[in-house]
């Protein structure tokens, strides 16, 4: 039985309850209260005797396969009709990132031919963003990428990448070595941009034995807690609060503010900023600066000349390491083969990469670690792992789109195409009104409004 006190404490507590609530409160309580005869008693100012309340019990439901409820229309193309289709969006599919209810009448895309996408109606669409700034060779599948994707699922499927080695990993590896800086020698192949940052972070933090990752405000760097948190941009806030060791720096472009009336005292001041916090958080304690080479999703910031050079230099003074977040700018869409080839003599010590690797064909990603970062996680667990790590059929596609990107020079082509992005966003800022300027490098670029 309750106590006296218990009893009209809880009496209290019911009064300012809502009704549907104290009901229901009432059956928990009569349904978990023991009898009276059936209360381990005590005595006044002796051993403890605990409630005594039984379980509650399952309310069991159906859990079970019934192959009856399975469509025959999964056997059979020619049930799928539109409408069908759009009946099984609307009561199944979940949108990300935002309300599902916003895409409940997105397009329904069923090809792709160069870089246009057609509906169910044949209705055409350009893909002016590569979709998520990803489908880097657009639509036309060279062959020479479904022969190696086919060879591979006729011949290995599936290795798990912490059991067994596949030649085409191997291929890979050399081939990524061969186009990075020569002092990046390792590296890891997850399968998105922001899965390849979680492993970044956790390589950093293993080799530094350092816990805080300083990053923009203006970035993003993938969607999980730790990538999220990482994050500057508004996605943070569904997560941040799940992950912690993470430090914001103002970019060298701030939204509401200036550094300097030019580009010169703009560097100089964002970075003397950025080294007082560094001292102030205590170099010490900081296990990287994780940027993007450019920014992506905040808009294409070109930061000011010298800003990232001066980063690098910073974390050399503070050994602090530095991580080139290439997700987005990775594989020459910027007009060079790497975003961070645009800051003269800057080499990551961790680069991350992904979407252009395969040109999303399939879901692939890269980790490339310098030589030093590599031979301490030959003795030491590195800490990071995921079953489809190193997928022989993603590698085998990869391999392929990077040897076509390599052959037909598309670095070079974007850069030769700079200058038309650069003329015509032009002409968007002087024709609108609506539009205060834009930014571009090579065929990645950006309006304000």
């Amino acid at each position: 039985m309750l106590s006296i006190a218990r009893t009209t404490q809880a009496t209290r507590a019911m009064k300012g309850l809502p009704r549907r609530l104290k009901a229901t409160m009432e059956v928990v309580r009569d349904a978990g209260a023991p009898a009276a005869s059936e209360v381990a008693k005590g005595g006044v100012n002796t051993h403890h005797v605990p409630d005594s309340h039984p379980l509650p019990q399952l309310q069991p439901r159906d859990n079970q396969y019934d192959p009856s409820r399975v469509s025959t229309a999964h056997w059979d193309e020619s049930a799928w009709t539109p409408d069908e289709i759009r009946a099984a969006q609307h009561e199944h599919v979940v949108a990300t990132w935002g309300p599902t209810n916003a895409i409940k009448n997105a397009p329904i895309l069923v090809r792709g031919e160069g870089v246009y996408l057609y509906d169910v109606n044949d209705k055409q669409y350009i893909d002016w963003t590569s979709q998520a700034i990803c489908t880097n060779l657009g639509y036309d599948v060279p062959p020479a990428v479904i022969e190696a994707v086919n060879k591979q699922l006729e011949a290995l499927p599936m290795v798990y990448g912490g059991l067994g080695i596949t030649e085409i990993r191997c291929r890979m590896a050399r081939l990524m070595s061969e186009i990075l800086p020569d002092e990046i020698t390792g590296f890891l192949f997850p399968c998105g941009g922001g899965e390849a940052n979680e492993a970044a972070v956790r390589i950093a933090r293993r080799f530094t034995g350092r816990q805080k990752i300083l990053t923009h405000y203006r970035s993003y760097h993938g969607g999980s807690t730790t990538t999220l948190a990482a994050t500057g941009d508004f996605r943070r806030w569904f997560a941040e609060a799940g992950a912690t060791g993470f430090v914001k720096m103002y970019n060298p472009t701030p939204f509401r503010f200036r550094w300097g009336e030019d580009e010169e005292k703009a560097t100089e001041v964002a970075l003397a900023a950025l080294e007082e916090q560094i001292l102030m958080e205590g170099p010490q304690t900081i296990a990287a600066v994780l940027l993007e080479s450019i920014v992506g999703a905040g808009g294409t910031l070109l930061p000011t000349k010298g800003y990232m050079e001066g980063v690098r230099a910073l974390c050399d003074k503070y050994n602090i390491l530095y991580i080139a977040d290439e997700v987005m700018v990775g594989f020459g869409r910027t007009g060079k083969l790497w975003g961070f080839q645009h800051y003269d003599g800057l080499v990551p010590d961790i680069v991350t990469s992904a979407k252009g690797l395969s040109a999303a064909y399939m879901p692939l990603a890269v980790v490339g670690m310098k030589q030093e970062i590599k031979e301490f996680f030959e003795a030491n667990a590195l800490g990071w792992g995921a079953t489809y790590q190193a997928h022989p059929v993603a590698l085998a596609c990869a391999y392929e789109c990077v040897k076509h990107l390599l052959k037909e020079d598309l670095a070079g082509n974007a850069a030769r195409l700079e200058s038309v992005m650069v003329e015509e966003i032009g002409r968007l800022v002087d024709t609108h009104p609506s539009v205060r300027q834009g930014r571009a490098a090579g065929l990645f670029g950006c309006i304000d409004l």
